[in-house]
C-alpha cells in the first residue's frame, strides 16, 4: 500500500474515531511513522486531506450499497440486499459510517460535498423504491422516510456509542445480526404489510 493510501486509511479510522477537530497531522504522522510534512506532500493541507477521505467514504460506501442492490432482483429482495450490505460495512467497517456522521456534524463545506457525493446514488434509490411501488412490488410509502430511517438505525448503531453503551450493547456480529433482524422487520411490515414473511 502507498503512503497516500495508508494516510487516507489511518485519518479515516481518525477521523471516525476522533473527530475531524481532534485529529492532528502530527498526530497523523506519529501513528503512521512519517513526518507531517510527508502528509503535506500528497494532501497539501489538513482540508485537502478531509476532502479525500470524505470523498473516498463516501464511494466506498455507496459502492457497496449499490453492488448489493444491483445483484439482487426487484422490490423486497432488493431493499434485504442492501440491509445486510450495510450491516455488514458497518462491522467490518465502522469508521465509514463513522466519517459520514462526522460531516453531518462538521457542516458546510464538508457536508455540501458529501451531500453532492451522494445525491445521486440516493436519488436513484429513492426512484427504485418509488418504480417497485408503482409495479406493485411493495406497498406505496414515502420511499424518503424509509431511506432515512434505515440510514438512522444503520448509523446510530455504528456511531452513537453512549446509547449503545447505556443499553449494554456493544455492536458486534451478534448485535448486528439482532439489529438488522429487527430493521428488515420494520421495513416488511412497512413495505409489504402487516404479517408479511
Amino acid at each position: 500500500m502507498d503512503t497516500k493510501d495508508r494516510v487516507l486509511n489511518q485519518a479515516t479510522l481518525a477521523f471516525a474515531d476522533r473527530g475531524v477537530d481532534g485529529t492532528s497531522l502530527d498526530d497523523l504522522a506519529q501513528r503512521l511513522g512519517l513526518t507531517k510534512q510527508s502528509i503535506l506532500y500528497h494532501f497539501g493541507s489538513k482540508s485537502r486531506l478531509i476532502e479525500a477521505v470524505l470523498s473516498r467514504s463516501a464511494q466506498d460506501l455507496l459502492g457497496v450499497l449499490a453492488a448489493a442492490a444491483k445483484q439482487s432482483s426487484p422490490g423486497w429482495p432488493a431493499v434485504e440486499a442492501v440491509v445486510r450490505a450495510s450491516f455488514e460495512l458497518a462491522v467490518r467497517r465502522p469508521e465509514l459510517i463513522g466519517v459520514l456522521r462526522e460531516t453531518s456534524r462538521l457542516g458546510p463545506p464538508w457536508s455540501e460535498g458529501v451531500v453532492e457525493e451522494l445525491r445521486p446514488t440516493l436519488a436513484a434509490a429513492e426512484a427504485a423504491l418509488r418504480g417497485y411501488m408503482d409495479e406493485g412490488l411493495l406497498l406505496r410509502n414515502d420511499p424518503r422516510v424509509i431511506l432515512l430511517s434505515s440510514y438512522a438505525v444503520v448509523a446510530g448503531s455504528v456511531t452513537e456509542t453512549e446509547v449503545l453503551r447505556a443499553l449494554d450493547l456493544q455492536l458486534d456480529l451478534r448485535a448486528a445480526a439482532t439489529l438488522r433482524r429487527t430493521l428488515l422487520s420494520f421495513l416488511e411490515a412497512a413495505l409489504l404489510g402487516q404479517g408479511a414473511s
